[in-house]
């Protein structure tokens, strides 16, 4: 007997440095060896010459998060995480967010409550800091971050989420104390609240006008002075969903300073424009809704640039799941309202991969190397799971992809979230997972998903490996 428990036969493996033709042999819910002709497993599967890449790791994404009465959002750890195993993500990292006036303890102690027994794959936790109190700075989340929580959000805007410069100079600095990454909103608050203002007063409230109070200029700026934080303190920083040329641009600028600036893009920067928004005052553009918001195609085709020459780590799909059509969602109270109170987030924690493994390697604008990379392994590393996640390697969890090419239009009713829509409706597609196996079993099998709620296991994060800084001018 081999001692196999799954040998995935003829696979084409790619991972973020190498491509080559294996037998995966799997036991225990790892990889434990690779070669070709291993002996027989106890299962066996045959990937008949197909692409096989790591499980996704989403390292953004939100389930379940609290939110404001009536507001509600649409995925919990059940539907969020079988909707990822079925777009090929395997591991997922939402966010346990602290109220103003709550303790940070006390928001992850809710989180696990919300997470626990529900989850069909392996899940971490970032925080979300927004009340930095000397309590949280000196003790709470030191504390959380030796107890495995190595990552933590920042907000510049959103009046129930965002701190002043000061107070993020605090959050760095126990950031660099305590090897931590820092994920950083940046969106100039007070910008964007005296151009809604401004809109408002002339009656400019429909969907399309969400775009109008966040131009371009208000990403920069708050990119510029996150970036200028960051060096004070001499941190690491990783910018989060950055939408266009001109965030881009002070990004290339600090690394050509030779300074440790991250940045993270997601789908909505490739794949929807400001039009989404809509084109007159209809509400069906609530649908798109997200901060920052989507540009033109012009600002496509630089994220574009920006994923092959290195300037993004990591591609995440900011999954913020409301329903279009329910009082708790983009409609809230059942009114179609002003754009400043439409919840901003749009679903995409099953679309990620299959957008960019068709749009990007399948349709040449990206190598296969780099894909894995962005989605999988670079996410791993910069949240402390690699290489426990992110590579097909001996010793890795087996969290694996098997690719199925082929054409078809995307509908929502294909897709396993609990939203009532996806913003890619219509989209032309190239390929699907058509197996995704997390720790060695199969969780979708390319028609149906196979059920393990409360298998998914919470994972401790190590200090975040050394991610390469691009060259300077990158």
């Amino acid at each position: 007997m081999s001692g196999f428990d799954l040998v995935i036969r003829r696979a084409r493996v790619a991972t973020a440095a190498d491509v080559f033709d294996a037998d995966i042999g799997i036991a225990g819910g790892r990889i434990v060896q690779l070669g070709q002709g291993l002996p027989a497993g106890a299962r066996e599967i045959d990937a008949a010459g197909r692409t096989v890449t790591p499980g996704g790791v989403d390292a953004h994404c939100h389930l379940d998060q609290p939110m404001a009465p009536p507001l509600r959002m649409a995925d919990d750890f059940e539907s969020g995480t079988r909707s990822a195993a079925c777009g090929g993500t395997t591991t997922v990292i939402p966010f346990a967010a602290q109220e103003k006036g709550q303790s940070l303890l006390a928001a992850v102690a809710d989180y696990h409550h919300r997470a626990e027994g529900r989850a069909h794959v392996d899940y971490a936790f970032h925080l979300i800091v927004s009340d930095p109190t000397p309590q949280v700075l000196q003790h709470e989340l030191p504390d959380l971050i030796n107890r495995g929580y190595t990552s933590f959000k920042i907000y510049m805007t959103y009046d129930d989420l965002k701190l002043d410069d000061g107070q993020i100079l605090d959050v760095l600095a126990v950031a660099r104390e305590h090897r931590a990454m820092a994920m950083i909103h940046a969106e100039n608050a007070d910008c964007i609240e005296w151009l809604t203002k401004r809109l408002e007063a002339a009656g400019r409230t429909a969907p399309r006008f969400h775009a109008h109070a966040r131009p371009m200029l208000v990403e920069r700026e708050a990119t510029h002075r996150a970036i200028a934080l960051g060096e004070l303190v001499d941190v690491p920083i990783l910018i989060v969903h950055v939408s266009g040329r001109e965030a881009v641009e002070q990004i290339r600028w600090a690394r050509a300073q030779g300074l440790k600036v991250f940045a993270e893009t997601c789908p909505q920067y490739l794949f929807l424009t400001a039009a989404d928004l809509g084109l007159d005052d209809s509400y069906h553009g609530a649908r798109c809704v997200c901060s920052p918001p989507p540009r033109d195609r012009a600002n496509q085709d630089v994220i574009w640039a920006g994923l092959n020459d290195g300037l993004f780590t990591v591609f995440s799909s900011d999954h913020a799941p409301f329903r279009y059509d329910a009082p708790e969602g983009k409609k809230p109270g059942g009114e179609e309202v002003s754009f400043r109170h439409i919840p901003n987030g749009i679903p995409g924690i099953e679309t990620r991969l299959p957008l960019l493994y068709s749009e990007g390697v399948l349709a040449g604008r990206m190598t296969l190397n780099r894909f894995v990379e962005l989605t999988s392994t670079n996410p791993a590393k910069a949240y402390g799971l690699h290489p426990r996640k992110g590579t097909i390697a001996i010793g890795a969890d087996a969290d694996l992809v098997v690719w199925d090419e082929r054409e078809f239009v995307l509908t929502n009713a294909m897709l396993h979230h609990a939203v009532d829509y996806t913003p890619y409706e219509g989209q032309t597609l190239r390929a699907w997972p058509g197996l995704t196996l997390a720790g060695g079993e199969v969780v979708w099998d390319g028609r149906h998903f196979h059920p393990r709620a409360g298998r998914g296991r919470f994972l401790r994060c190590d200090p975040p490996s050394l991610l390469p800084v691009p060259p300077k001018g990158v």
